[in-house]
């Protein structure tokens, strides 16, 4: 049930848009005011989000750590995995925003007979991941070209080496391959395997199918179904300059593809895709490992009386010499 809600649920929304726009002819309420609707709330929940976040207090230095501290001149220490610099943080967090180096880490770990710990490299899901994320990019970048009047340089390039190898007509993108086969991939691990099985929500599911049904209708559009690509230009550039327009016969699964959009960005802020933020807010990964050096004193702790070993001394002093204690003060 966890993950047939979701699933129905995309179903539901693809008829919703199918039914507005192809019976109920709610062509400008798809195509326009949800799209400002939908942006509106992604901008405005994902300052909120992060706002509270850079609000929350961080009074210790919390990094995680895997590799040896600096410490003692002849040990040497892992400027990567344990830095106490700014240059060291810079590169570990660009490694972990660019290629996912901690996942790249990561291993799994099972009970063989013996019984036996036995552990291993599991890079299917790192693999997954980076194609994932780096082809939803260039999608993403490659989409800006329907919202300027002059394709820039750097659009052109990244399609033509995205299309590189020519395969038909129209040119076959390699991320578009790439996000559906990660994704799908993404999902069925969520069915396969059963720890992952059982700690898997909802709320895990809808944004894999959402995002399924996105890349979906994409492809759908570019290779199978034909839309009205010069009325989808004017309809973006209607949007970005703020004087919409809705051109006739571009076709309803374009309406659908947007609309699932929408639904993705006005879920985003309110989900765990909010982590594409929260990374470089997080104090586990921002945040430079020098306790050894700089003594890191909380801020908000409030004076607090300490009973000191000379007030203790005072107090005790006869009975600690009837014990035969040491004292300091005879």
């Amino acid at each position: 049930m966890r993950a047939l809600m979701p699933f129905f649920t995309v179903i539901v929304l693809v008829l919703l848009a199918f039914i507005g726009v192809k019976m109920a002819n709610l062509h400008f309420l798809f195509g326009v005011l949800i799209p400002y609707a939908a942006v509106a709330v992604f901008i405005g929940g994902f300052i909120y989000r992060v706002a509270q976040w850079g609000r929350s207090p961080v009074p210790f230095r919390i990094p995680t750590t895997c590799g040896q501290m600096e410490s003692l001149p002849w040990i040497k220490q892992n400027k990567l995995e344990n830095p106490s610099t700014t240059i060291g943080v810079i590169g570990r967090m660009l490694l972990e925003v660019l290629f996912f180096r901690s996942l790249f880490r990561n291993i799994k770990t099972e009970f063989r007979e013996g019984p036996r710990l036995s552990y291993g490299s599991d890079k299917w899901l790192w693999m997954a991941g980076l194609a994932f994320h780096w082809s939803f990019l260039v999608i993403l970048v490659r989409h800006l070209r329907f919202f300027s009047l002059n394709v820039p340089f750097v659009i052109k390039m990244i399609e033509g080496l995205d299309s590189f190898l020519q395969i038909g007509a129209p040119l076959f993108y390699i991320t578009d391959a790439a996000i559906l086969g990660a994704v799908t991939f993404l999902v069925i691990r969520r069915f396969w395997i059963p720890q992952v099985r059982y700690i898997s929500l909802a709320a895990d599911y809808f944004p894999l199918f959402l995002i399924l049904g996105i890349a979906g209708s994409g492809v759908l559009m570019r290779y199978f179904l034909k839309v009205h690509i010069v009325g989808v230009k004017e309809l973006a550039m209607g949007l970005v300059s703020f004087s919409p327009i809705i051109p006739e016969g571009i076709g309803v699964i374009f309406y659908i593809h947007l609309f699932l959009i929408c639904v993705l960005f006005a879920y985003f802020p309110f989900s765990k895709l909010m982590h594409m933020g929260g990374v470089f807010l997080s104090p586990t990964r921002n945040l430079a490992n020098n306790s050894r050096a700089v003594r890191h004193i909380n801020p908000w702790n409030y004076p607090v009386h300490v009973h000191t070993y000379e007030e203790y001394e005072d107090d005790f002093r006869e009975k600690m010499k009837k014990a035969g204690l040491p004292v300091e003060k005879e």
